[in-house]
C-alpha cells in the first residue's frame, strides 16, 4: 500500500524544466483552486454576484479561503508535527487517509453554508458540491491506489467552465480555454516533478470532471 511509483521523468528532465514544473505545481496547488474560481465569480464574472457590494465579496472570498485553504493546510501541518505523517507532500496512500477525512469535513461545511444563502448563484453552490465530491472520489480511490490531487482539482475546473459555456449562455469561452491550457500545464508538471504515473494523473483529471458533472445534475 505504501509503495511509491518512481517517476523516471524526474531525473531525466533538465533542471529548468523541473523548476518550472515545481512552480506550476505550487501556483495551481489543489488548495488554491477553489479560491481562484471563487475570486473569478466574485470579481470578474459580470453576473454571478452582481448584487453584492465589494466588502461582502471580500468576506465571502475570505470564508472560502479560510475553510478550503487555511484549515486543510493547518490540518496537514498539525499532523506532521504530531507524527501522523512523515511529509506534508503526502507521498503515500496511508499518509493521505487522515488529511482526506479532514478535507471532507471542511468542503462539506462550506458547501452547506453557501447552499443555505439565498443570494448565491446555484452554479457556485454546484461547484462547491463538486469540489466536495472530488475529495470523496480521491478518498475512495486512495483505498486502492493514489490519484493526482492536482489532476482532480484541474479536471473539476475544466468541467465547471465547460458546463458554464454549455448551459448558462455566459461569455466564458475564453476562460474555458484558459482552464484547459492550465490543466494541461499542471498535468505535464505533475508528470515531471511528482511521483505520480501518467495513469494516476489522468485518473485525477477524470475524477474531478465527473465530480463536477454529477454535482451539476444533483
Amino acid at each position: 500500500m505504501d509503495n511509491i511509483y518512481i517517476n523516471p521523468y524526474k531525473t531525466a528532465s533538465p533542471a529548468p524544466l523541473r523548476w518550472a514544473g515545481n512552480f506550476i505545481s505550487y501556483v495551481f496547488h489543489p488548495l488554491f483552486i477553489p479560491v481562484y474560481v471563487t475570486a473569478f465569480l466574485l470579481f470578474i464574472h459580470p453576473y454571478a454576484f452582481a448584487g453584492i457590494n465589494h466588502s461582502e465579496k471580500v468576506i465571502r472570498l475570505l470564508s472560502v479561503g479560510f475553510s478550503l485553504t487555511i484549515l486543510p493546510a493547518f490540518s496537514v501541518f498539525l499532523m506532521k508535527q504530531l507524527g501522523f505523517i512523515s511529509s506534508i507532500k503526502l507521498r503515500t496512500q496511508k499518509e493521505r487517509i487522515i488529511p482526506y477525512s479532514a478535507a471532507l469535513i471542511f468542503y462539506f461545511w462550506i458547501w452547506y453554508v453557501f447552499k443555505n444563502q439565498t443570494d448565491v448563484p446555484a452554479y457556485f453552490v454546484k461547484f462547491l458540491l463538486g469540489s466536495f465530491l472530488a475529495v470523496c472520489v480521491a478518498w475512495m480511490c486512495n483505498i486502492k491506489w493514489m490519484i493526482s490531487m492536482h489532476g482532480t482539482a484541474m479536471g473539476g475546473v475544466v468541467m465547471f467552465f465547460l458546463l458554464q459555456v454549455l448551459y448558462n449562455n455566459d461569455d466564458t469561452g475564453l476562460y474555458l480555454a484558459i482552464a484547459i491550457l492550465s490543466a494541461g500545464l499542471v498535468a505535464t508538471a505533475r508528470m515531471i516533478v511528482s511521483d505520480h504515473s501518467k495513469h494516476e494523473v489522468y485518473m485525477g483529471l477524470i475524477g474531478g470532471m465527473l465530480a463536477q458533472l454529477v454535482a451539476w445534475y444533483v
